[in-house]
């Protein structure tokens, strides 16, 4: 029994106490680390939120977080590693209001959290639905003399729209970026793309719009006059 305590106190004498000196520097390295505090602004984030439902406000609100901790910890603290998340699990549609306290707050191990501002977020949630609208392209330039547009036809002619129902609904058409015809004497094929009044609306597809113009010569009237 004595043998095998002396084994074990005095093998690898060197790295124990080694080892033990390391450990020691550590502590103390982190336990003399002075405390201090700073303020964050973070995004708040949504959690396990239903599928069918769509936030109805473009602006993602924010949370004021008071942390406290080592300063060395709070130095080197970016961002990206404090999360103010809201569970909406259950949610439906309509005006609710959320809890914003400090269990709402993940941060790194060793710092805490002393306030978060608004304590309170006040949402509104409506259901997601899609649709489809026309595309509407928007041409712009000067034709040679003479010439006038005979058609300008997008494709895809529809694009899919998602979002909050509301704002979907109101949505009547997808406008192209401005095309310039200025010179086109016959046809021209132009790549675009689309965008949307509404920044809470959303267009499924990625993909370009190609713009077909056609333009040909004025006929004359009867005066003789173009």
């Amino acid at each position: 029994m004595i043998s095998r305590i002396r084994h074990l106190l005095f093998d690898n004498l060197v790295l124990k106490i080694s080892s033990f000196i390391i450990a020691f520097l550590m502590w103390y390295g982190v336990a003399h680390d002075p405390v201090s505090e700073v303020s964050l602004q973070v995004p708040v984030e949504f959690a396990r939120a239903p599928k069918d439902l769509d936030y109805t406000s473009d602006v993602i609100p924010q949370a004021q977080v008071r942390l406290r901790g080592p300063a060395r910890d709070l130095r080197d603290l970016q961002q990206e590693n404090v999360h103010a998340i809201i569970d909406l699990q259950g949610a439906v549609t309509g005006e609710h209001t959320y809890d914003l306290d400090t269990a709402h707050i993940h941060v790194p191990h060793g710092i805490e959290v002393m306030q978060v501002t608004p304590n309170r977020l006040h949402l509104v949630f409506d259901s997601h639905i899609s649709r489809q609208v026309p595309v509407i392209p928007r041409v712009v330039g000067i034709l040679p003399p003479g010439m006038h547009i005979d058609s300008v036809t997008a494709s895809p002619a529809e694009l899919t729209i998602s979002g909050p129902a509301r704002h979907v609904n109101a949505v009547e058409r997808a406008v192209t970026d401005a095309v310039d015809v200025t010179g086109v004497s016959g046809k021209a094929s132009f790549q675009t793309a689309a965008y949307l009044p509404d920044p809470l609306v959303h267009i499924a597809s990625k993909g370009p719009v190609r713009v077909l113009v056609v333009t040909s010569q004025k006929s004359p009237t009867k005066d003789g006059l173009q």
